[in-house]
């Protein structure tokens, strides 16, 4: 007889009819916790336990995928937030190079649109105007000496709860 899986039960395991120890119990001819596979044994899951673990899966996936989606949500927060920052320092460079606030953000790119300024500039400042995360063009407003760059947010609405403002001197 082949061995193949251990034994924990009794009545399960095929026994000796060659006398009985002091519990009563036939005695097993195999050795120590080994049984015969008989022909009740078990192959494979019950459709109610691949429910059980489908639906476990399930549950734990719209776990994680609400949480990745709030980090991606949070990381765009956060990297419209630098993008405003560079472009706060670049327009402050601005101003210490031509002594002048720019009139919108292109002049970083293009320079001063007065002749007198113009010849004070040698090269851009940045390459392009960048877009916020979301795609949307910021918004620059200037008024004497302090100017404000505004995102429209997560909505593309400008002057919502969810804007993303930037002022500086």
């Amino acid at each position: 007889m082949k061995m193949t899986r251990p034994c924990f039960s009794i009545s399960s395991c095929r026994r000796s009819s060659i006398g009985s120890g002091s519990t009563g119990y036939a005695v097993n001819t195999y050795p120590r916790n080994y049984c015969v596979r008989g022909r009740h044994t078990r192959q494979g899951f019950t459709l109610l336990e691949l429910l059980l673990v489908l639906a476990i899966l399930v549950v734990i996936g719209g776990i994680v995928g609400t949480n990745i989606l709030g980090a991606k949500s949070d990381a765009d927060v956060s990297a419209t937030q630098a993008q405003l920052n560079s472009l706060k320092s670049n327009i402050v460079y601005y101003q210490l190079k031509t002594k002048a606030m720019p009139d919108e953000l292109e002049q970083l790119v293009n320079g001063p649109s007065d002749a007198a300024n113009k010849a004070k500039w040698v090269e851009p400042i940045i390459e392009s105007v960048p877009t916020d995360a979301w795609g949307n063009a910021f918004d620059f407003s200037a008024k004497g000496n302090q100017f404000e760059i505004r995102s429209a947010g997560i909505d593309g609405q400008m002057n919502t709860d969810d804007d993303i403002v930037v002022e500086g001197r």
